[in-house]
């Protein structure tokens, strides 16, 4: 049963509940895009950083899943004091899972080689 905000808010989405689920996934994906990439990053902290993002979608509505990976091949030690490195769109992988009314959403990002890019996707929509 949908509580009263959520019966408030759902009167905003001219669209089917198929289409919202898609729309909170891809929102998803971009918070966790563009809220993270810059931040520095090495291979004492990736660990919790991947949590630290995980924890923070967690929390949002309709998350149902999240799994995130840092690709770890492309860290490197620091050369000096000065040097850190910051994690990018090419490191990240993600796993997401959305539920609104019974359709699920399983979506990703990942860096695909010939695109040259970092792909946000639906891998799948199901209805429960």
């Amino acid at each position: 049963m949908a509580s009263k905000r959520e019966t408030a808010a759902a009167k905003y989405f001219n669209c089917s509940e198929r289409e919202r689920a898609v729309f909170e996934s891809g929102i998803k994906l971009g918070t966790i895009y563009h809220q993270f990439v810059g931040t520095p990053l090495s291979s004492s902290n990736v660990e919790s950083l991947e949590k630290a993002i995980e924890e923070g979608v967690r929390v949002q509505p309709f998350v149902k899943d999240v799994e995130v990976h840092i690709k770890r091949k492309v860290l490197r030690g620091k050369k000096d004091e000065y040097d850190y490195q910051t994690l990018t769109g090419p490191m990240l992988e993600v796993r997401l899972t959305i539920e609104i009314e019974g359709v699920v959403v399983v979506s990703g990002m990942r860096y695909i080689d010939e695109l040259h890019y970092p792909l946000m996707y639906v891998s799948s929509i199901t209805q429960k």
